[in-house]
């Protein structure tokens, strides 16, 4: 089930939401419960066969969590949790990766289906795992847990979810007035769907035939080269931060805060700034779980080199078991160490106008690279596209090959400059405290902060409108093969 399908919008949404109202008023537990069982059937849905893996991870890992409540400050706190993180890990590598690693040791085994969102709730379930080691998490409430991981707005592709931040507002309803949440709630999902259906949908027309293009021929045109990587780099943010838009929108209309994970980050000036902008909340665990255990920047500049090189290869894998996955990874390690080795260099100089448009440029350009790796199914089709993008197939004249390309270029210009220069749209809800973290919004941005009123009610209507005339086809978001 897709938040941009009919079946979600005027089905699901809609019975969810009122039992879960109703039931409120009552009774918070028995509300509790029904979001729990609506969670459970969001996620069956896709494929009830292949549900198991996550029943048994969530059954597991509570019972792990239980056993490292008593255990955590004695000798064996360490092995538990040796074995729980070992088990969550295992379980990843088996239904993600064992493909992968078996056909490059030239091995054939029988093709495993990978359960949905298994990254996103073992990435969670690890967390807490580790929390709880740390002592600022427990939990001994089997129908909190459950919802801690299977809560729908999050469970396929994200946020990455802290316990701490989570079960206070399971363990008792929001004092917001219900109105507020649910117009919060909706601006947001609106703004969401609109991202994902009118713009990510369109510019993906764009970048998908060239992708296609590049792996059955890498020697592409100049222009019909760059025209699919921008329209990739446009379409992988406006569909996943329009997933994130959406899922803390819905979470919202529950009464449920959850944490955001985008911020602008194609107005970054920098690679380190861009990735604290860039799926916040995939930055934090990466920092929280790997960096700083690994010793952070606390051991020396080398030790932090290798340190960020370690965690960015692991980033990259965690999307998906590809080498063009490990080589996006591998580049963005590259990109942060290069980065902090410049900053080390140049000392705490602030940077002029200049130095800022070029720092940004330089980064955008090395996002965009990075991207080609990302989107492309192989090696070779990511290399004949940067070959291509590198004019080492002629730059050609201005030819009806070339001339096809100015639409896809024009679309994806556009969408990438809204992107740098309009407030995203936690900066427009921020007067509603939408997510976990608000994002601030410049004084230049006040003129476009959603209000609660007629006008803005009008505008969120027809972007709403507009979507939905474009459901009756919906595509996945990009994150869900994740």
């Amino acid at each position: 089930m897709l938040f941009n399908s009919p079946l979600f919008i005027f089905v699901f949404l809609p019975v969810a939401f009122v039992g879960f109202h109703l039931l409120r008023r009552w009774n918070w537990r028995a509300a509790i419960g029904l979001l729990t069982l609506a969670s459970m059937l969001f996620y069956v849905a896709w494929n009830p066969l292949q549900a198991w893996p996550i029943f048994a991870s969530i059954a597991g890992n509570f019972a792990c969590g239980l056993a490292l409540k008593h255990v955590r400050q004695g000798r064996w706190g360490g092995p538990v949790l040796a074995v729980g993180v070992g088990a969550n890990l295992a379980a990843l590598a088996y239904f993600k990766y064992a493909g992968f690693l078996a056909a490059n040791v030239g091995m054939t085994m029988a093709e495993v289906a990978l359960p949905l969102g298994i990254s996103f709730f073992t990435f969670t379930q690890i967390a807490y795992l580790v929390d709880v080691r740390r002592g600022i998490a427990s939990e001994a409430d089997f129908l909190n847990y459950c919802l801690f991981v299977t809560f729908f707005p999050h469970l396929i592709a994200g946020p990455i979810i802290h316990h701490k931040e989570m079960m206070p507002q399971f363990q008792r309803p929001s004092e917001r007035p219900l109105a507020d949440d649910v117009a919060a709630g909706l601006a947001l999902f609106a703004i969401g769907l609109m991202k994902k259906v009118v713009l990510a949908d369109a510019v993906a027309g764009y970048a998908s035939p060239i992708f296609a293009a590049a792996q059955g021929d890498p020697h592409l045109p100049f222009l019909a080269a760059w025209q699919g990587a921008l329209a990739y780099t446009a379409q992988i943010y406006f569909d996943f931060s329009g997933y994130s838009d959406m899922a803390v929108g819905l979470a919202r209309m529950f009464g449920i805060n959850l944490p955001v994970n985008f911020n602008s980050p194609y107005q970054a000036r920098n690679i380190i700034e861009f990735w604290r902008r860039w799926h916040i909340t995939l930055s934090r665990f990466l920092r929280d779980y790997l960096y700083l255990p690994l010793g952070g920047n606390r051991l020396g500049r080398r030790r932090r080199y290798l340190n960020l090189a370690v965690v960015m290869l692991i980033g990259g894998l965690w999307h998906g078991a590809n080498w063009t996955f490990v080589v996006w990874g591998g580049l963005h390690g590259l990109y942060l160490a290069i980065n902090h080795l410049w900053r080390d260099w140049r000392g705490e100089q602030p940077a002029s106008p200049l130095a800022q448009g070029l720092g940004w440029a330089i980064t955008l350009l090395a996002v965009i690279v990075g991207w080609v790796f990302f989107r492309a199914t192989d090696m070779t089709t990511a290399l004949g596209m940067l070959g291509g993008m590198a004019g080492l197939n002629g730059f050609g004249g201005v030819g009806e090959d070339q001339l096809a390309s100015l639409p896809g270029l024009g679309l994806a210009l556009a969408l990438l400059a809204l992107a740098m220069v309009a407030p995203n749209s936690q900066q427009m809800v921020r007067d509603h405290a939408p997510g976990l973290h608000p994002v601030a919004a410049p004084a230049r941005f006040a003129a476009l902060v959603v209000r609660f009123n007629g006008a803005w009610a009008a505008v969120l209507a027809l972007a709403t409108l507009a979507a939905i005339l474009n459901l009756w086809s919906p595509t996945e978001f990009l994150y869900y093969q994740f």
